[in-house]
């Protein structure tokens, strides 16, 4: 059996990975990294650029103004945009908001806004995290009433620059759903957090009877929040993948050229093991994700599984080669000048955008007993 991606995907990677190469290198990622605490935390010219080349809409059905392409090529876009550090709100706006609107929208509401993310016009997010509960919002605070949503989110991934938030709530009767709310308006206050990745824009939302629209009502909410988290694990996976990935290159390149008594440091034998072990943690996190792209790409029904085992091995194997590839480097790779810390503040961030090692594990467990 092939479990390669198919030719056509390969050269939608390859032009993402020529494309990222030239408008996004690590230099803009310091750009963005070096701004005041108060400039937004994308890069306008790479994401303009991404809008033009349709990367949001490669998932959305041509019906909703999308290319219709599918997930398989969402995932090779997910790879190399996590491979160069892209300060974009693709992952906010695509992976989740996205998906929450084809999940839980209402036809009326798809029609009207997964146009709008398709071409680039509108980014999007998804307000699920209360800090009180953690990740999954099992007993939501968010409170929906008299049309108008009531309480705090955080953090929220690119909610200062979205337009749009896809927020989960429970009605006067205590059920918990999602509503729809467009950001523009006084009751919707963000507050700036800082976080290791000053690259991703993180913030606490405040809402005061913001006015919100309620989604899909027929829907079973901890179902319909589990396929989301699923499916954005994997597309995150891919992300992780092509940040280890880089960093096993940025390692190997260094000890190449770093000589000490006489040759390259890269001949050393407790070098060659680190690198050895970058690789076997980077080709078992690879397996894993195109595991969890095929059930995406299908909608099996292992996708649970495979969306768990991608994540915390991606998860893993990232942390690990961020933390190896700035001790390849010696002293220098601890330091702001070198670019290892780019990776490894990118693993920590990825690592957590939806939930730690620990709720996978468990998410994992349950589902497998």
């Amino acid at each position: 059996m092939n479990f390669e991606f198919s030719e056509e995907q390969k050269l939608v990677q390859q032009q993402a990975r020529q494309f990222l190469t030239e408008q996004s290198p690590l230099s803009v990622v310091r750009e963005v990294l070096e701004r005041d605490a108060s400039q937004v935390r994308i890069h306008e010219d790479v994401w303009q650029g991404i809008v033009k080349l349709g990367w949001p809409g490669v998932a959305i059905d041509e019906q909703y103004g999308g290319l219709g392409m599918g997930y398989l090529e969402l995932c090779v876009l997910a790879e190399e945009l996590g491979r160069s550090l892209a300060p974009t709100p693709f992952s906010s706006t695509v992976y989740l908001a996205a998906e929450a609107l084809l999940l839980a929208g209402t036809e009326a509401q798809k029609e009207r806004w997964l146009p709008a993310i398709a071409t680039g016009g509108l980014v999007a997010g998804l307000a699920f995290v209360e800090a009180t509960n953690g990740i999954a919002g099992q007993a939501l605070n968010m409170r929906w009433q008299d049309g108008g949503l009531q309480g705090r989110k955080t953090p929220v991934f690119d909610a200062e620059m979205a337009q749009l938030l896809v927020v989960s709530a429970i009605n006067e009767a205590g059920e918990p759903g999602f509503y729809l709310l467009e950001t523009d308006q006084p009751s919707v206050r963000c507050e700036s957090l800082t976080s290791i990745d000053p690259t991703r824009s993180i913030a606490a939302v405040e809402f005061s009877k913001a006015a919100a629209d309620p989604m899909r009502q027929d829907l079973d909410f901890a179902a319909t929040m589990g396929v989301i988290q699923d499916r954005a694990a994997v597309l995150f996976a891919f992300e992780q993948l092509g940040g280890a990935q880089a960093c096993l290159e940025m390692a190997t390149d260094y000890t190449r050229q770093r000589y000490a008594f006489g040759r390259p440091i890269a001949s050393f034998q407790a070098l060659k093991h680190k690198m050895a072990d970058m690789f076997v943690a980077i080709e078992l996190a690879r397996s894993n994700a195109y595991y969890g792209a095929w059930s995406l790409s299908t909608g099996s029904d292992d996708l649970t599984e495979a969306a768990c085992v991608a994540r915390l091995s991606a998860s893993d194997a990232y942390y690990q080669c961020s933390k190896e590839n700035m001790q390849a480097h010696g002293g220098m790779g601890y330091t702001w000048e070198l670019d290892c810390h780019l990776y490894y503040r990118r693993a920590q961030h990825l690592a957590s955008v939806l939930g730690r090692q620990a709720y996978w594990k468990d998410r994992l467990i349950a589902e497998v007993a």
